[in-house]
């Protein structure tokens, strides 16, 4: 009887450190994006007058624990700050972490792209769609260069990067294009043949938009995906102009953002509520298609307001620095 209790608990030890096709998604990091992230500012400006906030406008994140063992899984489970799902939820079958990683960080650079778009055309500031790259094997080699900025395509015109991979995106790789372009302020056609890129139609650049003066977004590289655009365009808005949009107060948020300005929906909402009032938020800006979600699963001191586009954002903040109450989900 010793000996096969000994065996019986070898064998449940083992069932429970097995690993299981689970990952738990708890809260991430957060960050002030109109505040400093390792020493550094999030938003660095220059070349035009800025503002200091004295509150914050503080991206969300999910953080995911890949490798999951059956203890691990079952403790989450009772642990309403977790959330346990399939494996293949985050990484679908036949991706590994690297590309589900790499497919992260080219989704959170598009996502400051389109950040950086829609707040400067707020401002009015003008932009230009300017090549910060060419692949050496691109379709676009040889042709473009670093600097230049695309100005149309077929003679359609390109104001931002949205409309330029549409333009490329709309018709199938092999399809000679007229790019429109200047080069140290000289106007140029030029043709670009597309290529397939991992099955997707390219022209082999990447691109920024850039206004007359100097705007960078840094942070820290274990942040990835679309859901940081929305609290970017603010921070660069906040960043901007005079007044303090935060009126002095804490507030988080979340959601994807495009180039006309309509807030998208994210995952892992409830963590990302977590979070937010783990970093000291009393105030939550979600996307109008997660507000059911976010609804049922409250946060005490976190109160939630409905944003579906920026302008719709910006109220909100309006409302909070006059002591209102936003438009609640």
């Amino acid at each position: 009887m010793l000996v096969g209790a000994i065996l019986v608990g070898v064998l449940l030890a083992g069932l429970l450190s097995a690993p299981v096709p689970y990952v738990i998604l708890g809260a991430g990091p957060t960050v002030n994006t109109v505040g400093d992230a390792d020493g550094k500012p999030v938003i660095e400006v220059s070349g035009v007058p800025t503002s200091a906030s004295a509150g914050q406008l503080r991206l969300t994140t999910v953080g995911v624990q890949g490798r999951t063992d059956l203890i691990a899984a079952i403790a989450a489970w009772f642990d309403d700050r977790e959330a346990v799902v399939p494996r293949e939820l985050i990484y679908p079958p036949g991706r590994d972490e690297k590309e589900v990683d790499k497919q992260n960080a080219e989704e959170f650079t598009r996502s400051q792209t389109s950040a950086e778009t829609v707040a400067l055309r707020k401002l009015g500031h003008p932009l230009r769609i300017t090549v910060t790259q060419v692949l050496p094997d691109g379709a676009a080699a040889g042709v473009l260069r670093d600097g230049d900025v695309i100005t149309a395509v077929d003679g359609a015109p390109v104001t931002s990067g949205q409309a330029l991979t549409a333009a490329v995106l709309a018709k199938p790789a092999g399809t000679a294009f007229r790019v429109g372009y200047t080069r140290d302020g000289r106007p140029a056609t030029a043709a670009v043949t597309s290529r397939a890129v991992d099955g997707k139609p390219r022209i082999g650049v990447q691109i920024e938009p850039r206004p007359p003066f100097s705007l960078k977004i840094q942070v820290g590289d274990d942040i990835g995906g679309p859901s940081a655009g929305l609290m970017f365009a603010l921070g660069i808005i906040d960043k901007l102009t005079p007044e303090d949009l935060t009126g002095g107060k804490v507030i988080a948020g979340t959601g994807t953002i495009d180039d006309d300005g309509k807030v998208g929906p994210i995952g892992g909402i409830p963590q990302k509520l977590v979070g937010a009032r783990a970093a000291g938020a009393t105030y939550f800006l979600a996307p109008a298609d997660n507000c059911a979600e976010a609804a049922a699963n409250p946060v005490a001191g976190l109160t939630l307001a409905r944003v579906s586009t920026l302008d719709e954002a910006l109220a909100a903040l309006t409302d909070i620095r006059a002591g209102r109450t936003p438009r609640p989900c």
